[in-house]
This record gives structure tokens, sequence and C-alpha cells, in this order.
């Protein structure tokens, strides 16, 4: 049985994965699925200096301290980023780095490289889409009553998550046993974005026909591809 870590990306917390970690947990594997400082249910400790490298050293601690070695590292969206940093601070305890639909950042790229976010809110330490275009666009293809439970569930990000460059000096110079699960009704990240990740890694191609939000969509196909890598 495999012992699997989930990083969930912006605007969420641990609890997107909970269909899918469900099925993962039913099955016997041990799961992991933490929700990152400032956002969910860790809202209340949003403060300055969250960046996508303090959400990587949570992760790298979380393996340190639970002792895990071999992980499935699965990071999805923003969740990506941090993945890719986790598992460079914490190498050794690694044994595969799932991309879900992820932002595969490499060193000294942003998200607006890539992704044009046409309407935010932004505060000093936080940000995110409006609730409609929540409503209208970010959850849009989930199905009831699971597109209302997210809705509910939504929150801001970190402000600095989405904004500064990323800090990857020897991720992408390494070679990992690595996997990229490419969402065909998803237009963030590209899959351009997403092949350059696949192509540089050497990593195995999946693709699931749901948009980007497949643990909630599709929980059993992204289980299976999750396990068989």
């Amino acid at each position: 049985m495999a012992t699997i870590v989930l990083i969930h990306g912006a605007y969420q917390g641990g609890w997107i994965w909970q269909p899918t970690a469900k099925i993962l947990r039913e099955a016997g594997h041990t799961v992991y699925a933490p929700t990152l400082e400032g956002c969910a249910e860790r809202r209340h400790q949003l403060r300055p200096g969250i960046t996508t490298e303090s959400h990587a050293d949570e992760v790298a601690n979380l393996l340190f301290y639970e002792d895990i070695t071999d992980a499935i590292m699965v990071g999805t969206s923003s969740g990506g980023m941090v993945m890719a940093k986790a598992a460079e601070m914490a190498r050794e305890r690694i044994g595969r780095v799932v991309f879900a639909d992820a932002l595969a950042l490499q060193d000294g790229e942003r998200i607006a490289d890539f992704v044009d976010r046409k309407t935010a809110i932004n505060t000093d330490l936080a940000s995110g889409p409006p609730r409609a275009d929540v409503v209208g666009r970010l959850f849009k293809e989930l199905e009831e009553p699971v597109k209302s439970w997210a809705i509910d569930r939504y929150t801001l990000h970190p402000i600095a998550c989405m904004r500064d460059p990323v800090e990857l000096k020897s991720f992408w110079g390494q070679k990992w046993d690595a996997a990229v699960i490419y969402c065909t009704d998803s237009i963030n990240p590209p899959q351009s974005h997403q092949r350059r990740a696949a192509d540089t890694l050497g990593a195995r191609w999946h693709e699931l026909v749901t948009g980007h939000y497949p643990m909630l969509s599709e929980p059993e196909a992204l289980a299976k591809l999750i396990v068989e890598g």
C-alpha cells in the first residue's frame, strides 16, 4: 500500500480532496491532504510572508515529522508549484510526483506567465476571484450538490503565492518518477504548459475527459491514475 500526499491549489483547502482521498483510503492507502497556511480552515492564519516556498516547507516538514518515505506526491493547480518545491526540499522522501492538471512552473516563473486571471479581489494579504466568478466560471463544470458544497468552501489565497516567481533551483534538473494528468476540458493551465512538464521530466502522460477539478468530478478515475502512476 502507498503513502500519498495530496496538495491542494488556490482558493481551496485539503477539503477539495475528500472524495478522492476516501476512495484511496478505502483501498488501504495512507493519505494526507493538509490544508496550507492561510487557506480554508487556516485562513485565520493569513499573514505577510506566506509564499509558495513557505507552503512547500510545511509539506516537507509533514514528510519529516510523519516519517514518510517513498511518498506519492500529488499537486493540483497551483499546488503543482508547492509539490515541486517540497519535493526539491525532501528529495530522499519522494517516490513519485504527479501533476494533476497542475501548474509546473520553472525557476523564476510566475502564475501570470501562463494564466490570465480576468477578475480578482486583491488585498494586502490575499487574492482570488469574486464569488460571482466562482459560481459562474470556477466551479461551473461541477454538478449539484458538489458544486454548492465547493462554492461554500472557497476562500482567497495568499497573494504572494499568486504573484511572486517560484524558486526551484534543482527540481527540474533531477530525475523523478513522474506523471502528468491533463484534464481535456480545462483551460488553465494550458495543455502546452503541461506537455512541457511531461517532456522535461520524461513523465508518463495521462488524459481525463473532465474539467479542472478531477478530484471532485472524476474521483475514481483520478484515484486510479494516482496509484498506477
